[in-house]
């Protein structure tokens, strides 16, 4: 079954049922309306175009249908529950020609356009028939009191077909109507899950379509990543500060009950006392090594000092050049320092012992670039630790591109945008 079916064809409340009632019987309406304005606008726009006004009167049409669109967006999300993003602006360039060029091409306004004639004969068919369905269901509900109160001779309801010769055939009526009020809140859920498709493809823009897509991918992403590194840090502090300090306070303790006797062993005391020292300066690297992995210290005081850091600790030769006219924002600095870290340390790996890294800006762009010399070969596969570097540039809409033919060099680059 198709995923995006609803997963129960009854509403999740009342309330949810009422506002799906309520989108088909406004819509309905509000459909043939705006289609027979927007029809009107066009021929007058057609017939005037000769003279040029046709030409206005057709942008005027196309932001009409804009707008209605927008009426169906905005009721979606009042009605169905169905936030919709609002389309972008239009991008008009100077001059009158590129303003009429930019707003005849309003392709959001010609899906809009698109919709509401799919819509027309859709609403329709969704008015009609659930009020057919639904008058149906409450006139053989009630035909037992309307067959009550009728005379001998009306016992059949003029639509419908509605009919008994005896008040206790009324009754079957009845409970054929109880039956179809009942399932009457399906029959509209489902024609509301349609509507829904039908806005999401074609009121929503495909890009933005495509980036909540993205936004939703990179958001599962960092979720993932942070929920790892709280796993790594705790991991880290149970088995090196943690147990550090357990076997500084178990020494110190053995100290104390040596000191508290009376037959005071002075060169057991000095050891355990250097001992629990070793635990306390074991522990404290742990912990600073711990904290650089959170956020170095040499960040604080920006790129080029942090990876120059990085690069005289790195026990290979590595240059660093940053070319930056401002500074990047702490999360994206962050970033680019582990994603150079990871890199270097691949260049340790395969890239002859030597590699060279560079950020600059570059078209509203920070890019790391790192070269070396390895024997190439290098790709972005799944799982591996390039593939682990653009799952870190993901979340800032970060891209990471490999040129790394056989035999070398291997530059990777990394480019994130800058907010402006």
């Amino acid at each position: 079954m198709n995923p995006s079916f609803p997963r129960a064809l009854w509403p999740a409340s009342a309330r949810q049922g009422f506002s799906e009632a309520a989108w088909i019987v406004v819509t309905g309406l509000l459909a043939p309306i705006s289609v027979i304005l927007l029809l009107a606008g066009t021929v007058v726009g057609l017939a005037l175009a000769p003279v040029f006004l046709g030409f206005l009167i057709l942008v005027g049409v196309l932001r009409g249908a804009r707008g209605f669109g927008g009426m169906h967006r905005r009721l979606a999300g009042r009605l169905l529950g169905l936030p919709l993003p609002p389309p972008g602006p239009v991008e008009l360039k100077p001059g009158l020609w590129n303003w009429l060029v930019a707003r005849l091409g309003d392709r959001m306004a010609w899906r809009s356009v698109a919709y509401l004639l799919l819509r027309l004969p859709l609403g329709l068919i969704m008015l009609f028939s659930s009020g057919a369905l639904g008058l149906f269901g409450l006139a053989a509900f009630t035909y037992p009191i309307t067959w009550f109160v009728q005379t001998e001779h009306f016992h059949r309801l003029p639509v419908f077909a509605i009919q008994s010769g005896g008040w206790a055939g009324s009754l079957v009526w009845c409970a054929g109507g109880a039956a179809v009020l009942t399932g009457w809140p399906a029959f509209v859920h489902v024609f509301a899950w349609a509507d829904r498709l039908l806005l999401r493809a074609l009121v929503v823009d495909p890009k933005l379509r495509e980036r909540v897509r993205f936004l939703e991918e990179t958001r599962a992403t960092a979720l993932d990543d942070a929920a790892e590194q709280l796993r790594r840090i705790e991991r880290d502090l149970h088995d090196g500060a943690q147990a550090q300090l357990v076997a500084m306070a178990m020494k110190l303790g053995l100290a104390k009950e040596e000191l508290a006797g009376d037959d005071i062993d002075l060169d057991q005391v000095r050891a355990l006392v250097d001992a629990a020292h070793g635990n306390a300066k074991q522990a404290l690297v742990e912990l600073r090594d711990l904290a650089r992995g959170i956020h170095p210290a040499a960040l604080d005081k920006g790129l080029h000092v942090a990876l120059s850091t990085l690069a005289s600790s790195a026990g290979f030769s590595a240059t660093v050049a940053v070319e930056l006219s401002r500074r990047p924002p702490p999360s994206l600095e962050t970033i680019v320092y582990f994603s150079a870290a990871e890199l270097m340390t691949n260049a340790s790996k395969h890239g002859a012992g030597r590699c060279a890294v560079l950020v600059n800006e570059r078209e509203e762009a920070l890019r790391l670039t790192v070269i070396d010399h390895g024997a190439g070969g290098a790709e972005i596969v799944p799982g591996g630790g390039l593939a682990g570097i653009a799952d870190r540039l993901r979340p800032a809409d970060g891209e990471l591109t490999v040129s790394s033919p056989r035999g070398g060099p291997t530059v990777v680059t990394a480019v994130l945008p800058l907010p402006r």
